[in-house]
């Protein structure tokens, strides 16, 4: 019987798994943040109770020799992160431990010294990833803002889409607000292209939607009350009309004539 990844666990009390290196900018900061944060306030996963994992700027060990490569934004599906995430053995991307490398990385590029589609790219291959995202708002190192590849064949081959089958996800470029902050975004979307919302987004989304629904119910209500009061003034006039008749009735008795007859 065969013995899962970890079974054959390293020793890594040599690896420096945190060096509390700050990222470069803050616009980095924030574009990881929203690329790991919606799927976690907005995102049900790929479906079928499948788990995931959504990290920014945590290490990935593939060779316990190495040392780890970190990746701006990393995405794996089907894994779960330990509950004890302090254990120094639970700290970083572990591939022998999470038994597979991430589906999707994503590099943010923010000068010309990265080496996102040189080494880093060489790295991740070796690593086979599925997916590299090189995601370059500047346009530092190509004409194109975004760059997908896809691991095959023990190489990169360059990807025209950006859409991933793996995880029933895509990415696609925001003209938005983020965070007070209005400029171009890497965002994620589902298969039929929406946006994967933030925590604030969803709750500004479901408050706006209950807004409706309460004005809806209103109006209804009021329509209501209106149908109320027309069925209402109907049956009043109706009522004076009759007694408008009756006494028209009785003036004719008094009359001497037959009401009916007439």
């Amino acid at each position: 019987m065969s013995q899962p990844l970890s079974f054959y666990a390293p020793n890594i009390e040599h690896l420096i798994t945190e060096d509390d290196t700050p990222v470069d900018n803050m616009f980095s900061e924030k574009q990881m943040r929203l690329l790991t944060e919606p799927l976690y306030s907005s995102w049900a996963g790929p479906g079928d109770d499948r788990t995931f994992l959504a990290c920014a700027n945590v290490g990935v060990f593939y060779i316990a020799k190495n040392p780890a490569i970190v990746p701006d934004v990393l995405l794996s599906v089907d894994v779960e992160a330990s509950q004890d995430i302090l254990a120094r053995e639970h700290r970083s991307y572990f591939l022998w431990e999470f038994g597979k490398p991430p589906d999707v990385v994503i590099e943010i590029v923010s000068n010309t010294i990265g080496e996102e589609d040189t080494e880093k790219m060489k790295k991740y291959a070796r690593m086979k990833v599925t997916y590299y995202v090189i995601f370059d708002p500047e346009r530092h190192l190509s004409r194109e803002a975004v760059r997908v590849y896809r691991w095959e064949e023990y190489k990169y081959r360059r990807q025209r889409n950006s859409q991933f089958p793996v995880a029933k996800l895509g990415l696609q470029l925001w003209d938005g607000e983020f965070e007070g902050v209005h400029t171009t975004w890497l965002r994620w979307v589902d298969e039929d292209g929406r946006r994967i919302l933030t925590g604030n987004e969803r709750a500004a989304k479901e408050h706006a939607e209950k807004q409706t629904a309460l004005k809806e119910k209103t109006m209804a209500v009021k329509e209501k009350d209106a149908a109320v009061k027309e069925k209402d003034a109907a049956l009043t006039e109706k009522e004076a009309a009759l007694q408008r008749a009756e006494k028209m009735a009785e003036l004719l008795r008094q009359l001497g004539k037959d009401p009916d007859a007439i």
